[in-house]
């Protein structure tokens, strides 16, 4: 399918000046997006970008600064407790 949108023309001359096809600079921003959101899953976006492997994929998110999985407050919150209980346990010395 393909889908058409307009942009002013100063954003699409801005991502020619940069030395971007706008067009794939709004499938990449959309696709980045989509990821992060939980939208899209990883083969998904893969497929979306046309990449090959999830190594490019991979690259491809690095690059801009997405990180998989990121270490959240629930995740400290989670193995803070975790760590309590083992020393609660007596697995666990300080």
């Amino acid at each position: 399918m393909q889908v058409t949108f307009d942009i002013p023309d100063e954003m699409a001359e801005l991502l020619v000046s940069q030395g971007q096809d706008p067009s794939r600079a709004m499938l990449e921003a959309w696709a980045i997006e989509g990821y992060r959101s939980g939208a899209l899953t990883a083969s998904r976006t893969r497929r979306l970008l046309g990449f090959e492997t999830r190594y490019e994929l991979d690259g491809f998110l690095k690059a801009h600064n997405v990180w998989e999985h990121a270490y959240s407050i629930e995740d400290l919150e989670k193995d803070s407790r975790a760590l309590d209980r083992l020393e609660a346990e007596g697995r666990l010395e300080k």
